[in-house]
């Protein structure tokens, strides 16, 4: 846990490789990353479902399970809401997954019903700080990433809502900011020197490189499902190949 702490206080940021199975994870480690973390579209989607909560916890600790297994890595599992709305629930999810050594959460603050939409500010603060309760009662430490979605839905005020909630966020717990879809180095930059949580961003087409996002001082940079999406997109190509040449010799090639 404090290993995976100090993963956030380098100076460059820290690569976290995002990974659905114990296959991915084994690869992943092998690669020489650092620290792990599941995309919860690609389990969802392994399993059959559509992302956002669509598949049980019990499923998603089964699969967390396996991947653990097949580890020596710092694990962070993304637990989306919480598969709950009740703090005392969504700890006890935790700590199951602390029991198999996970050291991190991604927790964020929207909700699919029949769109994502974003839960409101204080209630989602007030979650998060009944969850920290509930955790330092069990002596649970774990690493809250906060997912914060003003980016991701495209909010015209994104930089405004996400600095607003990463302050509640911090005063109610939060070990980490998490933007996924930020891209613009002026609002990585607004949210780097004004927020004093490490911040996480997600990999985009138009994503700066390395260097240039430590000097913007992110700390961690996730991948989210786009290398399974890509996995996936060459197996597609392969399947398709394989019939309109009528032989095996795209799995060759």
């Amino acid at each position: 846990m404090q290993a995976f702490k100090q993963l956030h206080q380098q100076t460059s940021p820290f690569l976290l490789a995002n990974v659905w199975d114990a296959a991915s994870a084994k690869a992943a480690q092998e690669a020489g990353y650092q620290a792990l973390g599941t995309s919860s579209a690609a389990v969802a989607s392994v399993l059959g479902y559509e992302d956002g909560e669509q598949m049980s916890f019990d499923e998603l600790l089964f699969m967390v399970t396996r991947i653990s297994r097949a580890i020596d890595l710092p694990l962070s599992v993304d637990i989306e809401a919480g598969y709950s709305r009740d703090p005392q629930i969504i700890a006890t999810h935790i700590q199951q997954l602390a029991q198999l050594g996970v050291v991190g959460v991604n927790l964020e603050d929207s909700q699919v019903t029949t769109a994502r939409t974003l839960i409101d500010a204080d209630e989602f603060a007030a979650r998060l700080k009944a969850v920290r309760h509930e955790l330092a009662a069990q002596q649970t430490d774990i690493f809250i990433n906060v997912r914060c979605d003003a980016f991701l839905l495209g909010l015209d005020n994104a930089r405004e809502e996400a600095l607003h909630r990463a302050s509640k966020y911090q005063q109610a717990g939060a070990d980490g900011l998490f933007l996924p879809c930020i891209t613009q180095q002026a609002d990585i930059q607004a949210i780097t020197e004004t927020c004093q949580l490490p911040l996480n961003i997600m990999a985009m087409p138009d994503l700066a490189d390395f260097d240039t996002l430590g000097a913007l001082k992110v700390k961690r940079i996730s991948m989210g499902n786009f290398a399974f999406e890509g996995m996936y997109t060459h197996l597609n190509q392969q399947l398709q190949e394989i019939r309109s040449q009528g032989n095996c010799a795209p799995l060759f090639g």
